[in-house]
């Protein structure tokens, strides 16, 4: 028995066993300090470098970027060629109907002088119908009369044919007499008007 007694008291003699600190405590100083823990903390992640399938699709999307432009480009340059092709058929149409007309216009100055010297009246009435069907033609093909009397001399629609003195109350450039009438379409002087203008 005594020697039983003397056991129990030398067992609670004895200091406790010291527990085993967590490796996390352990390693829980800076890099500095200990060298091991630094070895045992994991590396930082690097930035992975872009696969092959991916490297591929930015190729792809820049191709696609570029024949995209080129489409629009293109199609831009084809509709401005469709609009001058339009342009200049709708413009030698016009010019090619301005051409009929031009060849009508001496048989109009002929109209009008037999109109100005006709003296029976059913005559006249019927001249003026055919002066009258002619004006209609030029309505509808937009062609305008350059019939300058009394205005200023415009050498971009008119063509002098004779200066003459002025009379009392004429003014030194102005078209006296028209000899001829001229005709322009839509800007484009067809036949220059052929005048008398005061010196």
């Amino acid at each position: 028995m005594k020697e039983k007694r003397k056991n129990q008291q030398e067992e609670a003699a004895l200091p406790p066993e010291e527990e085993a600190q967590p490796a996390e405590e352990v390693c829980g100083r800076s890099e500095g300090e200990d060298p091991e823990c630094a070895e045992q903390q994991p590396a930082a992640e690097q930035p992975a470098e872009p696969s092959a399938e991916q490297a591929d699709a930015a190729v792809f999307q820049a191709q696609a970027e570029d024949f995209k432009r080129k489409w629009y480009a293109v199609t831009a340059e084809y509709e401005n060629y469709r609009r001058r092709t339009a342009n200049d058929a709708a413009r030698r149409y016009r010019e090619g109907r301005a051409d009929v007309v031009s060849k009508l216009f001496p048989i109009a100055d002929n109209l009008g002088r037999a109109l100005a010297a006709c003296g029976d009246e059913a005559t006249r009435r019927g001249i003026e119908l055919v002066v009258k069907a002619f004006e209609k033609i030029l309505e509808e093909e937009k062609i305008a009369v350059i019939d300058p009397v009394g205005a200023p001399f415009d050498a971009e629609k008119h063509e002098a044919i004779m200066a003459v003195d002025p009379r009392e109350g004429e003014e030194s450039g102005t078209v006296r007499e028209v000899y001829l009438k001229g005709y322009e379409q839509e800007g484009k002087v067809l036949r220059f008007a052929q005048v008398v203008v005061v010196k």
